[in-house]
């Protein structure tokens, strides 16, 4: 054999040999689409893992916060056994892995940005408030003590999530992602349709849920029904149902590239936040109705737009009009 055809042989070999790893390296099941396009040390966001955990009693108490969020209904719920003042779902079925996931409603940046101001209460939250807020409204429930050993737990658990993370470092993965705006009303009927050939699998044909085995939680939550979230719950805005749906179901225990379109994502949304479940309302949200978010779906509002509209849009409108209220002098 000549030389050069030695070389264009070893050649040959070589770009076979790349291109059988790149499939080998994505068809592994821990990976993640994020981690080709940019280094994952410098763009993605790692929460730490409690195997690293000692045994002392900080560490303890941050394993128990973990079973509160991951196993809510177990200790919190209908047949809990500490309490009995939530619904029957658990904080991880919307905060995805105890809210360690990528774009799974993490807690990746609670510790850095707690407590803050928040136009919703018009009052600087604490987290314990904002585990409250949840306890009240997603899980259609009641408080906590805001010094009792389970809320305790749960801070504890939430700020070990993030105490890694830089507060002005941006990570991908983290926070609720901003949909992109549709042209039209996003449509419950198309919805529907959607909601039926990817969701009944998991959520049931009435948005009912899957109990979980031991009969105490459910391993799929109810999407509505007088199991499900209230009305005054983040996921009863559209936008945030929609983003969540968009950058996470149908479920996948490992992430894969979103499976529904936006388009998709905003009708689904629709579709789900169309059905009855509790009405339950806050008389302090929102004490400045200038900031009411656009899809907001309860007047009185500071424009003219009704409240079906603010509930499913078009958005775009009313985004420029609330634009120009907050350019206004006072």
């Amino acid at each position: 054999m000549t030389v050069k055809f030695i070389t264009y042989f070893a050649g040959i070999t070589f770009l076979v040999l790349i291109i059988g790893s790149v499939i080998f390296y994505r068809s592994l099941p821990g990976y993640n689409y994020d981690s080709l396009k940019k280094g994952v040390n410098e763009t993605t966001w790692q929460p730490p893992d409690t195997i690293k955990l000692g045994f002392k009693t900080s560490d303890n108490l941050i394993r128990y916060g973990r079973s509160l969020i991951a196993n809510t209904a177990a200790w919190l719920g209908p047949q809990g056994a500490v309490a009995h003042i939530s619904n029957g779902m658990n904080c991880q079925n919307c905060h995805l892995e105890a809210g360690t996931r990528l774009y799974g409603s993490n807690f990746a940046s609670v510790a850095t940005a707690y407590p803050k101001f928040r136009e919703r209460s018009g009052r600087v939250e604490s987290i314990a408030f904002r585990i409250n807020e949840c306890l009240e409204r997603s899980l259609n429930g009641q408080k906590l003590d805001s010094g009792s050993k389970e809320m305790t737990a749960m801070v504890a658990y939430i700020k070990w999530v993030g105490k890694d993370v830089v507060k002005s470092k941006k990570l991908k993965g983290i926070g609720v992602q901003e949909m992109p705006l549709l042209s039209r009303a996003a449509n419950p009927e198309n919805g529907r349709q959607i909601y039926t050939s990817k969701c009944t699998s998991c959520h049931g044909a009435q948005g009912q849920g899957l109990t979980s085995p031991d009969t105490l939680g459910f391993t799929y939550p109810p999407l509505w029904g007088n199991k499900s979230y209230n009305v005054s719950a983040g996921m009863y805005r559209i936008s945030r149902l929609a983003a969540y749906v968009k950058y996470n179901m149908p479920f996948q225990p490992v992430r894969t590239e979103p499976q529904l379109s936006d388009e998709e994502a905003w009708d689904v949304a629709a579709f789900i936040n169309a059905q009855d479940r509790p009405k339950k309302t806050f008389a302090y949200d929102w004490p400045n109705i200038k900031t009411k978010p656009v899809d907001y779906p309860f007047g009185p509002y500071a424009d003219n737009f009704s409240e079906v509209q603010h509930k499913f849009g078009p958005f775009e409108e009313i985004k420029k009009a609330k634009s120009l209220l907050q350019k206004k002098p006072q």
